[in-house]
Protein backbone atom coordinates (compact mmCIF):
# COMPACT_ATOMS: atom_id res chain seq x y z
CA UNK A 1 0.00 0.00 0.00
CA UNK A 2 0.93 3.73 -0.42
CA UNK A 3 3.25 5.12 2.31
CA UNK A 4 1.30 8.09 1.93
CA UNK A 5 -1.93 7.78 2.91
CA UNK A 6 -2.79 11.29 1.15
CA UNK A 7 -1.53 9.19 -2.18
CA UNK A 8 -4.71 7.62 -4.29
CA UNK A 9 -4.47 3.94 -4.86
CA UNK A 10 -4.57 2.47 -8.45
CA UNK A 11 -8.10 1.22 -9.96
CA UNK A 12 -9.14 -0.73 -12.68
CA UNK A 13 -12.92 -0.12 -14.09
CA UNK A 14 -13.64 1.32 -10.84
CA UNK A 15 -12.42 -1.42 -8.95
CA UNK A 16 -8.79 -0.95 -6.41
CA UNK A 17 -6.31 -2.90 -7.02
CA UNK A 18 -5.74 -3.55 -3.29
CA UNK A 19 -1.62 -4.66 -2.22
CA UNK A 20 -0.83 -5.87 0.60
CA UNK A 21 3.38 -5.82 0.80
CA UNK A 22 3.84 -5.72 -3.40
CA UNK A 23 2.02 -5.82 -6.27
CA UNK A 24 2.92 -9.03 -7.89
CA UNK A 25 2.04 -8.19 -11.83
CA UNK A 26 1.74 -11.29 -14.21
CA UNK A 27 2.26 -10.40 -18.22
CA UNK A 28 1.95 -12.89 -20.64
CA UNK A 29 5.18 -12.23 -22.81
CA UNK A 30 6.62 -12.50 -26.44
CA UNK A 31 6.48 -16.01 -28.37
CA UNK A 32 9.98 -15.15 -29.35
CA UNK A 33 9.45 -16.17 -33.84
CA UNK A 34 9.55 -12.83 -35.35
CA UNK A 35 10.42 -8.75 -34.23
CA UNK A 36 8.13 -6.97 -32.75
CA UNK A 37 5.37 -5.27 -33.70
CA UNK A 38 2.93 -2.74 -32.32
CA UNK A 39 0.61 -5.01 -31.35
CA UNK A 40 2.90 -6.82 -29.09
CA UNK A 41 4.27 -3.09 -27.90
CA UNK A 42 1.10 -2.02 -26.42
CA UNK A 43 0.85 -4.47 -23.90
CA UNK A 44 4.36 -4.47 -22.68
CA UNK A 45 4.34 -0.29 -22.89
CA UNK A 46 0.57 -0.32 -20.57
CA UNK A 47 1.94 -2.69 -18.41
CA UNK A 48 5.48 -0.63 -17.95
CA UNK A 49 3.03 2.69 -17.36
CA UNK A 50 1.02 0.71 -14.91
CA UNK A 51 4.41 -0.62 -13.08
CA UNK A 52 5.89 3.24 -12.99
CA UNK A 53 2.03 4.33 -11.75
CA UNK A 54 2.21 2.20 -9.22
CA UNK A 55 6.05 2.76 -7.86
CA UNK A 56 4.69 6.28 -7.84
CA UNK A 57 1.94 5.57 -5.56
CA UNK A 58 4.19 4.00 -3.53
CA UNK A 59 3.83 0.58 -4.15
CA UNK A 60 6.65 -1.87 -4.35
CA UNK A 61 6.06 -3.83 -7.62
CA UNK A 62 7.48 -6.86 -9.22
CA UNK A 63 6.84 -7.85 -12.84
CA UNK A 64 7.07 -11.22 -14.56
CA UNK A 65 6.80 -11.43 -18.23
CA UNK A 66 7.24 -15.26 -19.32
CA UNK A 67 8.70 -15.80 -22.57
CA UNK A 68 6.75 -18.51 -24.61
CA UNK A 69 9.87 -20.38 -26.09
CA UNK A 70 8.13 -23.90 -26.78
CA UNK A 71 5.23 -23.07 -29.10
CA UNK A 72 3.77 -24.40 -32.57
CA UNK A 73 4.42 -21.18 -34.02
CA UNK A 74 7.90 -20.74 -33.01
CA UNK A 75 8.61 -24.61 -33.85
CA UNK A 76 6.99 -23.76 -37.42
CA UNK A 77 8.88 -20.43 -37.92
CA UNK A 78 12.29 -22.19 -36.62
CA UNK A 79 11.95 -24.74 -39.43
CA UNK A 80 11.04 -22.52 -42.30
CA UNK A 81 14.15 -20.48 -41.13
CA UNK A 82 16.40 -24.19 -41.01
CA UNK A 83 17.51 -23.49 -37.33
CA UNK A 84 17.25 -25.21 -34.25
CA UNK A 85 13.84 -23.68 -32.17
CA UNK A 86 16.41 -22.47 -28.96
CA UNK A 87 18.84 -21.13 -30.87
CA UNK A 88 16.36 -19.34 -33.60
CA UNK A 89 13.78 -18.06 -30.30
CA UNK A 90 17.36 -16.52 -28.62
CA UNK A 91 18.49 -14.59 -31.82
CA UNK A 92 14.42 -12.98 -31.87
CA UNK A 93 14.47 -12.52 -28.25
CA UNK A 94 17.80 -10.62 -28.15
CA UNK A 95 15.77 -8.23 -31.14
CA UNK A 96 12.58 -7.85 -28.67
CA UNK A 97 14.96 -6.61 -26.01
CA UNK A 98 16.06 -3.71 -28.16
CA UNK A 99 12.79 -2.65 -28.99
CA UNK A 100 11.53 -2.60 -25.24
CA UNK A 101 14.93 -0.68 -24.57
CA UNK A 102 13.75 1.87 -27.63
CA UNK A 103 10.43 2.07 -25.99
CA UNK A 104 11.49 2.49 -22.18
CA UNK A 105 10.09 -0.35 -20.88
CA UNK A 106 11.93 -1.53 -17.79
CA UNK A 107 13.18 -5.12 -17.50
CA UNK A 108 10.99 -7.28 -15.57
CA UNK A 109 11.99 -9.09 -12.23
CA UNK A 110 11.28 -12.10 -12.91
CA UNK A 111 11.74 -13.79 -17.29
CA UNK A 112 10.54 -17.08 -16.71
CA UNK A 113 11.21 -19.35 -19.95
CA UNK A 114 9.01 -21.96 -21.03
CA UNK A 115 11.52 -24.77 -21.87
CA UNK A 116 13.02 -24.52 -18.09
CA UNK A 117 9.70 -25.25 -16.63
CA UNK A 118 9.00 -28.52 -17.96
CA UNK A 119 8.94 -29.91 -14.49
CA UNK A 120 6.30 -27.54 -13.08
CA UNK A 121 4.06 -28.76 -15.70
CA UNK A 122 4.25 -32.01 -15.06
CA UNK A 123 3.43 -31.18 -11.33
CA UNK A 124 0.91 -28.79 -12.32
CA UNK A 125 -0.66 -31.75 -14.84
CA UNK A 126 -0.24 -34.69 -12.05
CA UNK A 127 -2.02 -32.08 -9.42
CA UNK A 128 -5.01 -31.50 -12.22
CA UNK A 129 -5.39 -35.64 -11.70
CA UNK A 130 -4.92 -36.32 -8.59
CA UNK A 131 -7.94 -34.07 -7.83
CA UNK A 132 -10.63 -35.07 -10.70
CA UNK A 133 -10.01 -31.62 -13.26
CA UNK A 134 -7.56 -33.76 -15.75
CA UNK A 135 -7.91 -37.01 -17.46
CA UNK A 136 -4.90 -38.53 -19.03
CA UNK A 137 -5.20 -39.85 -22.97
CA UNK A 138 -3.27 -41.35 -25.26
CA UNK A 139 0.02 -40.04 -23.63
CA UNK A 140 -1.52 -36.50 -23.28
CA UNK A 141 -3.00 -34.76 -20.09
CA UNK A 142 -6.50 -32.80 -20.62
CA UNK A 143 -8.05 -30.21 -18.48
CA UNK A 144 -11.76 -30.39 -18.79
CA UNK A 145 -12.83 -27.60 -20.63
CA UNK A 146 -16.86 -27.09 -20.71
CA UNK A 147 -16.47 -25.61 -16.94
CA UNK A 148 -13.82 -23.16 -18.24
CA UNK A 149 -16.06 -22.03 -21.21
CA UNK A 150 -19.40 -21.98 -18.63
CA UNK A 151 -17.38 -19.61 -16.17
CA UNK A 152 -16.17 -17.30 -19.01
CA UNK A 153 -19.65 -17.05 -19.93
CA UNK A 154 -19.45 -18.40 -23.45
CA UNK A 155 -22.03 -21.01 -25.32
CA UNK A 156 -19.95 -24.07 -26.75
CA UNK A 157 -20.50 -22.91 -30.63
CA UNK A 158 -18.38 -19.51 -29.75
CA UNK A 159 -16.15 -21.10 -27.22
CA UNK A 160 -14.98 -23.84 -30.05
CA UNK A 161 -14.50 -21.69 -32.65
CA UNK A 162 -12.28 -19.53 -30.45
CA UNK A 163 -10.34 -22.41 -29.71
CA UNK A 164 -9.93 -23.59 -33.05
CA UNK A 165 -8.61 -19.81 -33.88
CA UNK A 166 -6.07 -19.79 -31.44
CA UNK A 167 -4.29 -23.62 -32.20
CA UNK A 168 -6.78 -25.11 -29.61
CA UNK A 169 -6.80 -28.35 -31.81
CA UNK A 170 -10.69 -29.08 -31.01
CA UNK A 171 -10.70 -32.19 -34.10
CA UNK A 172 -8.00 -33.99 -31.45
CA UNK A 173 -8.94 -38.01 -30.89
CA UNK A 174 -8.01 -38.31 -28.02
CA UNK A 175 -9.83 -35.46 -26.36
CA UNK A 176 -12.89 -36.48 -24.64
CA UNK A 177 -14.77 -33.25 -25.33
CA UNK A 178 -13.36 -30.66 -28.31
CA UNK A 179 -13.44 -27.95 -25.66
CA UNK A 180 -11.11 -29.97 -23.21
CA UNK A 181 -7.17 -28.06 -23.37
CA UNK A 182 -3.91 -30.54 -23.34
CA UNK A 183 -1.98 -29.76 -19.99
CA UNK A 184 0.79 -31.99 -21.01
CA UNK A 185 0.55 -33.39 -24.94
CA UNK A 186 2.14 -35.87 -27.27
CA UNK A 187 4.98 -34.24 -29.48
CA UNK A 188 4.80 -34.66 -32.85
CA UNK A 189 8.14 -36.75 -34.86
CA UNK A 190 9.78 -33.00 -35.44
CA UNK A 191 8.90 -31.45 -32.07
CA UNK A 192 10.90 -31.29 -28.92
CA UNK A 193 10.04 -33.41 -26.29
CA UNK A 194 10.68 -34.15 -22.61
CA UNK A 195 10.06 -37.25 -20.66
CA UNK A 196 6.51 -37.51 -18.27
CA UNK A 197 4.96 -39.66 -16.28
CA UNK A 198 2.69 -40.32 -19.55
CA UNK A 199 5.24 -41.05 -21.73
CA UNK A 200 7.59 -37.98 -24.68
CA UNK A 201 5.77 -34.93 -24.55
CA UNK A 202 5.95 -31.22 -24.09
CA UNK A 203 3.83 -28.51 -22.06
CA UNK A 204 0.81 -26.91 -23.33
CA UNK A 205 0.38 -23.58 -24.13
CA UNK A 206 -1.96 -22.23 -21.43
CA UNK A 207 -0.02 -24.80 -18.94
CA UNK A 208 3.52 -23.12 -19.36
CA UNK A 209 1.97 -19.75 -18.23
CA UNK A 210 -0.05 -21.19 -15.39
CA UNK A 211 3.21 -22.94 -14.37
CA UNK A 212 5.59 -20.24 -14.56
CA UNK A 213 3.44 -17.71 -12.67
CA UNK A 214 2.63 -20.30 -9.85
CA UNK A 215 6.15 -21.06 -9.62
CA UNK A 216 7.01 -17.32 -9.79
CA UNK A 217 4.46 -16.48 -7.33
CA UNK A 218 2.58 -18.66 -5.46
CA UNK A 219 -1.30 -19.52 -5.62
CA UNK A 220 -2.16 -15.97 -6.80
CA UNK A 221 -1.65 -12.74 -8.32
CA UNK A 222 -2.69 -9.07 -7.45
CA UNK A 223 -2.61 -8.16 -11.52
CA UNK A 224 -2.20 -10.02 -14.62
CA UNK A 225 -2.01 -8.40 -17.96
CA UNK A 226 -2.16 -9.37 -21.37
CA UNK A 227 -3.78 -8.38 -24.60
CA UNK A 228 -7.25 -8.51 -24.97
CA UNK A 229 -7.33 -11.09 -27.24
CA UNK A 230 -5.92 -13.53 -24.79
CA UNK A 231 -9.11 -13.46 -22.64
CA UNK A 232 -10.28 -16.27 -24.37
CA UNK A 233 -8.79 -19.25 -24.05
CA UNK A 234 -5.61 -18.34 -22.57
CA UNK A 235 -6.33 -16.37 -19.94
CA UNK A 236 -9.63 -18.25 -18.82
CA UNK A 237 -7.61 -21.49 -18.97
CA UNK A 238 -4.21 -20.51 -17.31
CA UNK A 239 -6.59 -19.07 -14.58
CA UNK A 240 -8.91 -22.68 -14.70
CA UNK A 241 -6.06 -24.31 -14.27
CA UNK A 242 -4.59 -22.99 -11.47
CA UNK A 243 -7.52 -22.57 -9.31
CA UNK A 244 -8.32 -25.96 -10.01
CA UNK A 245 -4.42 -27.13 -9.03
CA UNK A 246 -4.40 -25.06 -6.09
CA UNK A 247 -7.62 -24.37 -4.68
CA UNK A 248 -7.32 -20.90 -4.21
CA UNK A 249 -9.30 -18.75 -6.03
CA UNK A 250 -9.68 -15.54 -7.59
CA UNK A 251 -5.98 -16.58 -9.21
CA UNK A 252 -5.76 -12.49 -10.31
CA UNK A 253 -7.47 -10.62 -8.63
CA UNK A 254 -7.10 -8.01 -11.50
CA UNK A 255 -6.88 -8.50 -14.82
CA UNK A 256 -6.04 -6.04 -17.53
CA UNK A 257 -6.25 -6.39 -21.06
CA UNK A 258 -5.06 -3.90 -23.11
CA UNK A 259 -7.17 -3.32 -26.43
CA UNK A 260 -5.70 -4.59 -29.49
CA UNK A 261 -4.11 -2.43 -32.57
CA UNK A 262 -5.51 -2.61 -35.70
CA UNK A 263 -4.79 -1.39 -39.39
CA UNK A 264 -7.98 -0.30 -41.39
CA UNK A 265 -10.27 -1.96 -38.78
CA UNK A 266 -8.10 -5.50 -39.33
CA UNK A 267 -6.27 -6.73 -36.27
CA UNK A 268 -2.63 -6.15 -36.51
CA UNK A 269 -1.14 -9.93 -37.15
CA UNK A 270 1.36 -11.62 -38.79
CA UNK A 271 -1.71 -14.45 -40.38
CA UNK A 272 -2.88 -11.26 -41.65
CA UNK A 273 0.43 -9.62 -43.69
CA UNK A 274 -0.65 -6.28 -41.56
CA UNK A 275 2.25 -5.50 -39.21
CA UNK A 276 3.38 -2.31 -38.53
CA UNK A 277 6.92 -3.01 -36.87
CA UNK A 278 8.25 -1.20 -33.53
CA UNK A 279 11.87 -0.90 -35.00
CA UNK A 280 10.75 1.07 -38.47
CA UNK A 281 8.98 3.41 -36.35
CA UNK A 282 11.37 3.95 -33.59
CA UNK A 283 13.59 4.99 -37.14
CA UNK A 284 10.85 7.34 -38.06
CA UNK A 285 10.45 9.56 -35.31
CA UNK A 286 11.77 8.04 -31.90
CA UNK A 287 10.60 5.55 -29.11
CA UNK A 288 9.80 8.27 -26.36
CA UNK A 289 6.82 9.12 -29.19
CA UNK A 290 5.75 5.68 -30.25
CA UNK A 291 5.26 5.56 -26.32
CA UNK A 292 3.11 8.21 -26.61
CA UNK A 293 1.28 7.06 -29.42
CA UNK A 294 0.80 3.84 -27.59
CA UNK A 295 -0.24 5.38 -23.90
CA UNK A 296 -2.51 8.44 -25.18
CA UNK A 297 -6.02 5.99 -24.93
CA UNK A 298 -7.82 3.90 -23.13
CA UNK A 299 -5.53 1.29 -22.20
CA UNK A 300 -8.43 -1.17 -22.71
CA UNK A 301 -9.97 0.07 -26.38
CA UNK A 302 -8.91 -1.50 -29.74
CA UNK A 303 -7.54 1.29 -31.80
CA UNK A 304 -6.38 1.67 -35.72
CA UNK A 305 -3.16 2.78 -36.02
CA UNK A 306 -2.35 5.63 -38.46
CA UNK A 307 0.53 8.24 -40.04
CA UNK A 308 -1.73 10.97 -38.73
CA UNK A 309 -1.83 9.35 -35.24
CA UNK A 310 2.02 9.00 -34.95
CA UNK A 311 2.15 12.39 -35.81
CA UNK A 312 -0.40 13.60 -33.68
CA UNK A 313 1.53 11.65 -30.78
CA UNK A 314 4.31 13.57 -31.70
CA UNK A 315 3.25 17.13 -31.40
CA UNK A 316 1.38 15.81 -27.86
CA UNK A 317 4.97 14.98 -26.36
CA UNK A 318 6.50 18.12 -27.65
CA UNK A 319 3.46 20.07 -25.70
CA UNK A 320 3.89 18.41 -23.18
CA UNK A 321 7.66 19.50 -23.13
CA UNK A 322 6.89 22.70 -23.43
CA UNK A 323 4.39 22.87 -20.48
CA UNK A 324 6.59 21.32 -18.49
CA UNK A 325 9.78 23.91 -19.26
CA UNK A 326 7.24 26.76 -17.43
CA UNK A 327 8.12 27.44 -13.94
CA UNK A 328 4.93 27.61 -12.23
CA UNK A 329 4.26 24.72 -9.67
CA UNK A 330 0.12 23.69 -8.29
CA UNK A 331 0.83 21.24 -5.74
CA UNK A 332 -3.52 20.89 -6.41
CA UNK A 333 -2.51 20.02 -10.38
CA UNK A 334 0.43 17.61 -9.39
CA UNK A 335 -2.00 15.83 -7.42
CA UNK A 336 -4.73 15.82 -10.18
CA UNK A 337 -2.54 14.67 -12.67
CA UNK A 338 -1.93 12.02 -10.41
CA UNK A 339 -5.16 11.14 -9.66
CA UNK A 340 -6.09 11.04 -13.31
CA UNK A 341 -3.40 8.05 -13.69
CA UNK A 342 -4.34 6.27 -10.43
CA UNK A 343 -7.83 6.45 -12.01
CA UNK A 344 -7.95 3.76 -14.60
CA UNK A 345 -4.86 4.54 -16.30
CA UNK A 346 -6.25 7.66 -17.61
CA UNK A 347 -3.11 8.83 -19.13
CA UNK A 348 -5.25 11.42 -21.88
CA UNK A 349 -6.55 12.91 -19.16
CA UNK A 350 -3.11 13.23 -16.97
CA UNK A 351 -1.76 14.79 -20.51
CA UNK A 352 -4.61 17.33 -20.92
CA UNK A 353 -3.99 18.40 -17.36
CA UNK A 354 -0.44 18.68 -17.25
CA UNK A 355 0.33 19.88 -20.71
CA UNK A 356 -2.76 22.87 -19.40
CA UNK A 357 -0.79 23.56 -15.90
CA UNK A 358 2.66 22.79 -16.91
CA UNK A 359 5.37 23.42 -14.63
CA UNK A 360 6.40 20.52 -12.32
CA UNK A 361 2.66 19.02 -12.95
CA UNK A 362 4.22 18.51 -16.14
CA UNK A 363 7.47 17.38 -15.30
CA UNK A 364 6.16 14.80 -13.10
CA UNK A 365 3.94 13.08 -16.12
CA UNK A 366 6.85 13.43 -18.29
CA UNK A 367 8.98 11.36 -15.60
CA UNK A 368 6.11 9.11 -14.46
CA UNK A 369 5.26 7.54 -18.02
CA UNK A 370 8.66 8.01 -19.68
CA UNK A 371 8.35 10.09 -22.17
Amino acid sequence: MPTDPSLPRLRLHGRPVSVVGRARIYVCGVTPYDVTHLGHAATFVWVDAADRVLRRLGVQVEVCRNVTDVDDVLFDAATRAGAHYDRFAAVQQFHFERDMDALSVRRPAHEPRAHTFIAPVIELAQALLDNGHAYESAGSVYLHGAPVAETAGLDRATAEQLLRDNGGRVDDPAKQDPLDQAVWQVSTADEPAWPSPWGPGRPGWHAECTAMALSTYGPGLDLHAGGADLRFPHHAFEAAQAEAATGVAPFARAWMHVGTVQLKGEKMAKSVGNLVFVADLVAQTSGPVVRTLLLDRRYDQPWDHTAEALAAAGARRDALHAAAGRPHTDETARRAVLAALADDLDVPRALDLAIEEGGQAARDLAQVLAL
